[in-house]
């Protein structure tokens, strides 16, 4: 979960470069000539969007617009993708895509046990990257991806990420991820490079307003509420869950997903109630101290008719803590 220290480790990334093992993550290979095609039905993001070698994120929703998982989905041609899966997901994604091929003229593969994944996450990552791989990583724009030959084996190299800053993700064959690993740190001291667990992933993306798989979003969660609507074409033709969501756009939203500073002391946590004069106005999702700001903060659904600015009570182990509605993201980063 840690090496020196969440803190330590999250404000690396925020303001050098830190390196996460995320080999627990899930890949499932869509392959064949109607491949494009079928991506199209079961993802809500536009794929037809996609040029090759280009990354999308996507949302793949169940008939109720429920989700399923949050993927991002990578094009190497209109004939062959590759969706990168939360781990908790990958055997519920990959029954979900095959289940639901109907007919479609393509190949489903369980990737996950071939690819490991590393990280490497911060405003320092690039320089690091061309120290490493002696290349110049410029070119690779954000949410492209591209091929590379690294001591005999083939490395894919995604300019994406899940803490908000510039980064990396690098997919390669499971017995060469600690080989990659040691010489990424060997060559990443001189840029202040950390080691980072997942205890400061977790930090870093609550800081953003990301959603984790589990905690802001489910099979039982509209993403409309939970701000992701850009990520939904409705306009692009049918996708699974389309019907649904539609619905929702017409008939409105009931609760939205919000962030929150507290006031008071005490940390939030999943589950906890959201009050306001012995009203329960939701629940929290997540919840930290965030390294960036020094304070406490958090994620909760909470009914539309609650403003930014609002005080609210966050109901922490049977004591009302006061607390402050504020707008996602925490942290206000420059694209």
């Amino acid at each position: 979960v840690q090496y020196s220290g969440i803190r330590d480790e999250h404000l690396a990334v925020r303001e050098r470069a830190g390196l996460f093992d995320v080999s627990h993550m899930g890949e499932v290979e869509i392959r064949g000539k109607e491949a494009a095609s079928f991506c199209q039905r079961v993802a809500t993001n536009d794929v037809g969007r996609l040029g090759e070698f280009q990354a999308q994120y996507s949302l793949i929703c169940n008939p109720t617009g429920g989700v399923i998982d949050d993927v991002i989905l990578y094009k190497f041609s209109d004939e062959h993708f590759l969706i990168c899966v939360n781990a908790v997901n990958t055997e519920k994604v990959y029954a979900w895509l095959i289940n639901n091929r109907n007919g479609f003229a393509v190949e489903v593969a369980n990737k996950s046990f071939e690819f490991s994944q590393i990280a490497l996450q911060g405003p320092d990552s690039q320089d690091i990257m061309n120290t490493v791989f002696v290349d110049d990583f410029a070119r690779l724009k954000r949410f492209s991806f591209q091929l590379l030959n690294w001591n005999q084996v083939e490395l894919i190299i995604a300019r994406t990420g899940y803490t908000g800053e510039d980064g990396f993700e690098i997919f390669l064959p499971w017995g060469k991820a600690p080989e990659l690993w040691n010489e990424i740190l060997e060559k990443g001291k001189q840029f202040g490079i950390h080691p980072c667990g997942l205890g400061a992933r977790d930090t870093l993306r609550i800081e953003m307003g990301y959603p984790l798989y589990g905690h802001e979003i489910d099979e039982h969660t509209n993403p409309l509420e939970t701000g992701l609507g850009r990520f939904i074409k409705v306009d692009k033709g049918y996708f699974i869950g389309k019907e649904a969501i539609v619905q929702v756009i017409e008939t409105g939203l009931r609760r939205k997903l919000h962030g929150f500073e507290m006031i008071d002391r005490g940390i939030p946590r999943q589950g906890y109630n959201i009050l306001k004069e012995d009203i329960v106005l939701g629940t929290v999702t997540s919840g930290t101290m965030s390294p960036s700001l020094d304070k406490p903060i958090g994620m909760a659904y909470i009914r539309t008719d609650v403003e930014f600015g609002s005080e609210i009570q966050v109901e922490i182990r049977g004591a009302r803590r006061k607390a402050e509605v504020v707008s996602l993201p925490f942290i206000k980063k420059k694209d």
